[in-house]
C-alpha cells in the first residue's frame, strides 16, 4: 500500500508531502527498517523529484549512516545526485574518498551522484581515486568507471585530471579504457583528439570501436574517411567508421 501511494504522489510532485515522506525514509525509533528498505528507497526517489532544498539533510542522514541499509544508502546518493543541490557536494567527496567505506558501491553511487552535480570541487578528490587505485582490476574497477564518468561530466580543464584520463587510458580494464576515451572527448584539445586515436589500435575490439565513435563526435565525416582510407586501421574500426557514415547518410534522408 505504501509503495502505491508513494509512486501515485510521485506523478504530481507537490512536496507538500515532503515531511511525511522524510519521516517515512528516515524511520527514526522503528526497529523493523529493514522490512520497509523498498519502501524507503522509493521514498528517496520520489524526494529526489520534489526539486526541495530541504531534503538533502534527510538524504544525506542516511547516506552518511555506515549501519543503515546499504540500498536505501545507495538510493539516497543517486537522490542527492538527482536533487541538484551542491550542498551535497562535501559530503558526497566525503563518502566517495572514504577508505574505510565498507560497501565499494556505495563510493561509486558518490562518484556518480558528483557527475550529476558537475562541481569542480569534485576533481581532485576524483583524481586521487584514479591515481591511488591505478591498474587495480578487482572491485575498484566499477569505482574507477565512475570516477571517470563523473570527471568527463565537471568538463573542467586541468592538467591533473588531463593526466589522470591520460593514464587511464592505460588501465587494465576495457571499460575503464572506454570511459576515459568518453571523458576525453569533451576536451576541446588537440592532444585529446591524438590520445583518442592512438586508442585506435588498441587490443581490446570494443575499445578500438568506441574510440571511432569519439573522433567521429569531435570531427565527423573527415575522422570517418581517414580511418577507411588507412591501411594500419583494423577491420573492426573500419567496419565501425562505414557503419557510422551509412547511418548519416540513412537519418539525412529520412
Amino acid at each position: 500500500v505504501l509503495i502505491y501511494l508513494l509512486k501515485e504522489l510521485n506523478k504530481f510532485k507537490d512536496s507538500s508531502s515532503l515531511e511525511v515522506i522524510t519521516e517515512l525514509l528516515l524511520m527514526k525509533d522503528r526497529e523493523n527498517k529493514d522490512d520497509y528498505t523498498n519502501v524507503r528507497v522509493l521514498c528517496a526517489r520520489v524526494i529526489s523529484n520534489f526539486k526541495d532544498h530541504r531534503s538533502v539533510f534527510p538524504l544525506l542522514a542516511c547516506l552518511n549512516n555506515k549501519d543503515d541499509h546499504y540500498k536505501v544508502r545507495l538510493s539516497c546518493a543517486d537522490a542527492l545526485g538527482r536533487l541538484g543541490d551542491r550542498y551535497a557536494v562535501v559530503s558526497l567527496i566525503d563518502v566517495v574518498s572514504d577508505e574505510e567505506e565498507k560497501s565499494v558501491y556505495i563510493r561509486e553511487s558518490a562518484a556518480a551522484a558528483l557527475g550529476m552535480l558537475g562541481d569542480v570541487r569534485a576533481a581532485e578528490s576524483l583524481v586521487s581515486i584514479l591515481e591511488t587505485k591505478s591498474g587495480i582490476m578487482d572491485k575498484f574497477s566499477y569505482l574507477k568507471e565512475r570516477v571517470i564518468e563523473a570527471l568527463g561530466k565537471l568538463n573542467f580543464n586541468n592538467a591533473r585530471v588531463f593526466k589522470a584520463l591520460k593514464n587511464s587510458l592505460s588501465d587494465e580494464n576495457p571499460q575503464v579504457r572506454i570511459n576515459a576515451i568518453e571523458a576525453l572527448m569533451e576536451y576541446e584539445d588537440e592532444k585529446a583528439v591524438e590520445l583518442i586515436e592512438k586508442m585506435l589500435y588498441d587490443e581490446d575490439e570494443d575499445v578500438a570501436r568506441n574510440a571511432v565513435i569519439a573522433l567521429y563526435n569531435i570531427n565527423g565525416e573527415i575522422a570517418m574517411n581517414s580511418i577507411l582510407n588507412s591501411s594500419k586501421m583494423s577491420p573492426a574500426c573500419k567496419d565501425e567508421a562505414q557503419k557510422i557514415l551509412e547511418e548519416e547518410k540513412e537519418d539525412i534522408y529520412d
